[in-house]
């Protein structure tokens, strides 16, 4: 019961940090829309990586603070309930609590690595959802606020849903990878198709103007107006709403991919937020350069192959050695790879573009 208390308060704090810092990003204190310029977006971009990288190291030196550890006892029942890859037999209690420490710190940098990496792939999305239904450049940023928010709720859900079924039916691991082994091989054969999103057939657009009062065109930054007494959602809610739906899409790859990393859902929590919350600067810096990555997606597809052919073997890679740290290395090491062959071999027809 003590430990519940200790992962409430830690957990409750935490969400405190994070609200204080996303009314600032989000713009509470800066009410008028404009189009974020490139500053702007590196600039918010290096303060939520550097709020990332710090929370690495706070979980390095106190990581014990997040489930109140302060006895051996205490740290074997929760490397054995989370399955780290560490062993701490014969060790005293201050050699293994670093030990757990660093491990956990690692875990949730390759989740926060794998998040930000995969998200990517969901700002192409948000960028064809954008251009096909016409929005202006400076309602961007207020339709990308509240899709966030809902992104940072929904996020909540999925994980500690999916942490508690994971601890229960552990053959969803397997269920998982071979999810991701196949949505892996299938974003790579995909990846010279066209993307293309119909704003008029879209099924949210057919289903809001079927049962709902849509307005017929945008009324500036507004999601609902009232007319004649009667309240109409406006087409900027619909692609909000568009929106949200890819990334419930987008949330069944790569929630299940930072299970490979860490079953600890607080790690995959504070992992994905961070992540999620540096999407709206990591949109507006990478909207014009995204199509220079030509290799990108072939990266991102064999990331998400190599996720899930680690949960299918897990054991075996246990047995043999593989770490956290192991992980770490694959999945900088196929982005990197991936980046560097997109700038340095473009193909030919990108030349006389």
């Amino acid at each position: 019961m003590v430990l519940n208390i200790y992962e409430i308060s830690f957990f409750t704090v935490f969400l405190i940090f994070i609200l204080g810092v996303l009314l600032l990003d989000l713009g509470v204190f800066t009410k008028n829309n404009h189009k974020v310029g490139f500053m702007e977006a590196l600039i918010w971009s290096a303060v939520w990586i550097g709020f990332s990288l710090a929370f690495y190291f706070f979980i390095v030196h106190w990581g014990d603070w997040i489930h109140g550890i302060d006895n051996l006892g205490e740290l074997q029942e929760r490397i054995a309930k989370y399955k780290h890859p560490i062993r701490i037999d014969g060790l005293a209690y201050e050699d293994a609590i670093i030990l757990y420490e660093k491990n956990l710190a690692l875990e949730y940098l390759t989740g926060y690595i794998i998040e930000k990496s995969l998200s990517v792939d969901n700002i192409f999305v948000i960028i064809l959802i954008f251009y096909a239904f016409g929005v202006e450049e400076r309602l961007y940023k207020r339709v990308l606020i509240w899709g966030i928010i809902g992104a940072v709720i929904m996020r909540f859900i999925f994980i500690f849903t999916g942490a508690a079924l994971v601890a229960r039916f552990e053959w969803l691991l397997y269920i998982f990878g071979g999810f991701l082994v196949i949505t892996g091989a299938r974003l790579f054969f995909g990846r010279h198709s066209e993307d293309k999103i119909d704003a008029e057939k879209h099924w949210i657009v057919r289903f809001a103007s079927k049962y709902l009062n849509v307005y017929k065109g945008y009324v500036g930054e507004k999601f609902f107006v009232k007319m004649d007494g009667k309240w109409f959602i406006t087409p900027l809610f619909i692609v909000l709403l568009v929106i949200e739906f890819s990334d419930v899409i987008f949330a069944v790859d790569s929630i299940p991919a930072i299970f490979a990393v860490s079953k600890d859902p607080y790690i995959i929590f504070f992992s994905n937020i961070f992540a999620i919350l540096g999407l709206r600067a990591l949109f507006f810096l990478l909207v014009n350069v995204l199509n220079k990555f030509y290799y990108l997606k072939i990266g991102l597809s064999l990331l998400l192959i190599f996720i899930g052919l680690k949960m299918l073997i897990h054991e075996p890679l246990s047995e043999i050695g593989f770490t956290t740290v192991h992980s770490l290395y694959v999945v900088l090491g196929i982005l990197t790879l991936s980046i560097l062959v997109s700038i340095l071999f473009p193909p030919k027809s990108s030349l006389t573009e």
